[in-house]
């Protein structure tokens, strides 16, 4: 899954309208393949995943309600799957991909737990795509009732460990400074700790 994004330096992002989608069009189809914001259909969610384990998993209406916020958010900072062309907040839609998407549950009235599956245990925008997603949730915290959204990705991917120490990192960070421009540590260990996100690092 490849993301896409025209957030500027600055933190504004533009929504990506119209885009073309090479396995179907757009949200305002209704061809059965897609369900609707306002259904929760449970066949068509990962199951919660050890991230979210011993916490208030979100369920039906607090799911629609705060997965339609999510949709709203990820346009406005364009957390896009380039795979399939669409807002990465359809994947929970998309019944080609039952086990696929986010799952949340409420660590404390202030803070939310989100875990993403991918499609597949070596979707290579993993991380780009998670990193993009906690930058949306806190980058717009005031548009929601959490002081923190921490996020993290299933165990299932094969670089699961590496990338949720990063989000780990961001969330550390966003904490201490009420910011989500920093660019966490390569998983390799290279020196970006501390670091600011520019033109040139990952969108969001």
């Amino acid at each position: 899954m490849f993301p896409v994004s025209h957030r500027s330096a600055g933190g504004e992002g533009t929504p990506m309208t119209g885009f073309p989608s090479p396995f179907g069009g757009t949200d305002d189809e209704s061809d059965g393949v897609f369900d609707a914001y306002d259904e929760f259909v449970p066949a068509h969610l990962p199951e919660p995943g050890p991230f979210l384990d011993g916490h208030e998993v979100l369920e039906g209406d607090a799911h629609l309600a705060f997965h339609r916020l999510t949709r709203d958010l990820f346009e406005e900072r364009g957390v896009y799957d380039m795979t399939f062309g669409y807002n990465l907040a359809r994947l929970d839609l998309d019944g080609r991909h039952p086990d696929a998407g986010y799952r949340y549950a409420e660590e404390s009235s202030t803070v939310l737990r989100a875990e993403f599956t991918p499609t597949t245990p070596f979707c290579p925008q993993s991380n780009t795509l998670t990193k993009g997603s906690f930058r949306a949730w806190n980058g717009l915290v005031d548009r929601h009732e959490y002081d923190l959204v921490r996020v993290r990705v299933h165990p299932m991917h094969h670089e699961s460990e590496a990338t949720n120490e990063q989000l780990a990192w961001l969330a550390e960070r966003f904490r201490e400074t009420g910011s989500v421009t920093h660019v966490p540590p390569d998983v390799d260990g290279s020196p970006e700790r501390g670091g600011r996100a520019s033109r040139g690092d990952a969108p969001f």
